[in-house]
């Protein structure tokens, strides 16, 4: 498995990702899919100017174009606080393979030695289990239930936290 920068190529991935029932039932719903190329426009270049970390998770090196899903570190501000957060997500013919966990831990690892976004938080839905574990599993402690507002939504979350220079399991 790799990491690699989202490209003007992975609008179908994106589609998979952001417009299946299922796969957004923790996020509120299903976006349109229409307004998935100007999505990955708009991400390839918060990319490329290296304002966010968006990458794509590769499951084969050798099949660049094949994805399982993606990983990502952001800066935005909360209640008027700057923060770091990372997010991801992975297609249901990945999940449960480890996937997000490594991809998580080599974000982090790549946060820790690059000395970059300081704090990580994480807000999985309460309910999302799987990902509530990669918090566990990866070093995140859990400050406790909030609600997050995402995509226009209020959503009930788990708020986890980590220092990736001092807390990223190993």
């Amino acid at each position: 498995m790799e990491l690699r920068n989202v490209r003007l190529d992975d609008v179908d991935a994106y589609v998979r990702m952001r417009c299946d029932p299922a796969m957004m039932a923790e996020l509120g719903g299903p976006q349109p899919a229409d307004r998935m190329p100007d999505k990955v426009r708009r991400d390839v270049a918060e990319a490329e100017a290296d304002l966010s970390w968006i990458q794509m998770i590769v499951p084969d090196p050798a099949d660049p174009a094949e994805v399982a899903g993606s990983v990502v570190i952001w800066a935005h501000e909360l209640a008027g606080t700057p923060i770091s957060e990372i997010g991801w997500m992975v297609l249901p013919e990945y999940q449960g393979r480890g996937y997000a966990k490594r991809a998580v831990r080599q974000l982090l690892a790549r946060a820790r030695h690059e000395r970059r976004w300081g704090k990580v938080h994480a807000f999985p839905g309460v309910g999302n289990a799987a990902s509530n574990g990669v918090c566990r599993s990866v070093g995140f402690r859990l400050l406790g239930p909030t609600d997050t507002e995402y995509a226009g939504q209020t959503l009930r979350t788990n708020h986890w936290a980590m220092d990736p220079a001092t807390d990223l399991a190993s």
